[in-house]
């Protein structure tokens, strides 16, 4: 039994509620099918309007147009970051920006000064640590049935 206490103690001390999440950008074609849905419910007796946001609509979901990523506005200096260059993973805080290069430390060594060009870094892959609510609600419930289950051993 208390083995089995330890390893809990032991790992919600090495559990985090922090983790790296890649942001989703904004799909400007989603955006248009819900506002074209929403005009024509406006306007129901112009049945032509109709046809032709949705004739928009359709032609628009065959053809997106990717949406231009810009690193430098993604990557804000004091901010940690997990980046993708050259096929290697980075966990970083960005220093600040030189141009068109990335100046960086790494997270576990903060004398080591890592520099990247703004071409060498995975647009797509940058993921920002960010807190993670439902991480945090299972680390909560587990501590209080951990209590409960301790409680109910001392009374037993």
């Amino acid at each position: 039994m208390r083995k089995n206490f330890y390893l809990i103690i032991i790992s919600f001390c090495l559990s985090s509620c922090y983790t790296y999440q890649v942001k989703k950008p904004v799909d400007p074609v989603a955006d248009n099918k819900q506002n074209s849905k929403k005009n024509t419910a406006l306007a129901n007796n112009a049945s032509e309007q109709m046809k032709s946001s949705i004739a928009e609509s359709q032609g628009q979901s065959s053809q997106p147009t990717p949406v231009p990523i810009n690193v430098q506005e993604k990557l804000a200096p004091n901010k940690k970051f997990k980046i993708d260059v050259d096929g290697k993973s980075y966990k970083i805080i960005v220093d600040k920006w030189e141009s068109d290069s990335l100046v960086a430390h790494p997270i576990s060594n903060p004398k080591k000064i890592l520099k990247f060009h703004k071409n060498q870094i995975n647009g797509e892959k940058i993921a920002e640590k960010r807190f993670s609510q439902p991480i945090a609600d299972i680390i909560t419930v587990t501590a209080y049935v951990g209590i409960g289950v301790a409680i109910w051993s001392l009374l037993k």
